[in-house]
């Protein structure tokens, strides 16, 4: 985990589920959306659309239609965490 980023115990769970194999198909859009506040600076744009800045990196991310985001989604998210040195604690 990053140095000075403390995630409470539903953000660390949100964190497994996002660098999981396979992917998961369960990773609900507001669980990620509470890290993403808790972590990066998020402004809510038109249309459900977000822009998050995570270090050095900006993504745009859409809301998904249901509760849970896509595979592409997972992936950008792991470039981001991992970037930042967001990932899974060791077991």
């Amino acid at each position: 985990m990053a140095e000075g980023i403390e995630l409470d115990a539903h953000h660390r769970a949100t964190v497994e589920k996002i660098f999981s194999h396979p992917v998961g198909h369960n990773i609900q859009w507001h669980d990620v959306l509470s890290l993403l506040q808790s972590v990066a600076t998020v402004t809510g744009e038109n249309d459900d659309r977000y822009t998050v800045t995570l270090g050095s990196e900006t993504e745009t991310f859409d809301a998904p239609r249901g509760h849970d985001i896509d595979e592409q989604q997972v992936v950008d998210l792991r470039r981001m965490l991992r970037g930042a040195g967001i990932t899974p604690e060791p077991t």
